[in-house]
């Protein structure tokens, strides 16, 4: 069996993510030490957050808000406007980092091209995700660029159909469990997880156990040998 088409995700699998969002959450607890012990605000964050996501959806301008929530509700009126100006301040810096590829990318994404369609397939705000990627000099490796509200089964179904690819001809790699994994097993492609030292709580899941379709790798560099073995 050939694959015809590889689908990756693009933060943490292409370039650094989550060490912004961790490193802008460290000082979003630091801003808050006077009104809560940096577990007790970090936990109203997460809260916040999960709150948030069927509203401002995923990416630094909803986690942005939420920081700013949760500033609110642990600060109340005592909160001077220096903080909100402050995390406001975090916010623009996160929307702003530069693009870190991951070691030898571009050499893995054209061995991966000389064995399939690439498509891009991640989640987030459209602006921002657009830049990330003009910024990353990747966009012309790919055949095609989706990006999307949530990552599903039907997601990848439809994805599948656009391309005209039956998912057993298809294969998706990612960092994330929740989002990558486990709806492209579902919907019946193969499945790569490349998993990250730092892992957002909200994509944290269980993985598939033993199963056919599925492989973890330790880095995207091995994607294309393990594509060779399904041939």
């Amino acid at each position: 069996m050939s694959v015809d088409l590889i689908c990756l995700d693009a933060d943490d699998t292409l370039w650094h993510n989550m060490r912004h969002f961790d490193a802008t959450e460290a000082a979003l607890l630091a801003l808050l030490r006077p009104f809560a012990e940096a577990n007790v605000a970090r936990e109203k964050l997460i809260t916040c957050e999960a709150r948030n996501l069927k509203l401002y959806g995923y990416g630094a301008k909803g986690f942005t808000l939420s920081m700013i929530e949760t500033a609110l509700e642990l600060g109340g009126e005592h909160l001077p406007a220096r903080v909100v100006m402050e995390i406001l301040d975090a916010g623009r810096a996160l929307l702003a980092h530069p693009v870190e590829l991951f070691d030898d990318i571009e050499n893995t994404l054209d061995a991966l091209a000389a064995r399939g369609r690439l498509v891009l397939v991640t989640k987030g705000d459209l602006l921002h995700q657009e830049t990330k990627l003009a910024a990353s000099g990747l966009g012309d490796k790919f055949s095609g660029i989706e990006i999307v509200s949530e990552k599903n089964a039907d997601t990848f179904r439809r994805l599948f159909a656009r391309y005209d690819v039956p998912p057993q001809r298809a294969i998706m790699a990612g960092d994330s469990m929740r989002s990558d994994i486990l709806p492209a097993l579902e919907a019946g492609a193969w499945a790569a997880f490349i998993p990250q030292s730092l892992v957002w709580h909200h994509e944290r899941a269980d993985g598939p156990g033993e199963h056919r379709r599925f492989r973890q790798l330790t880095s995207l560099a091995e994607l294309p040998g393990w594509i060779d073995t399904l041939d």
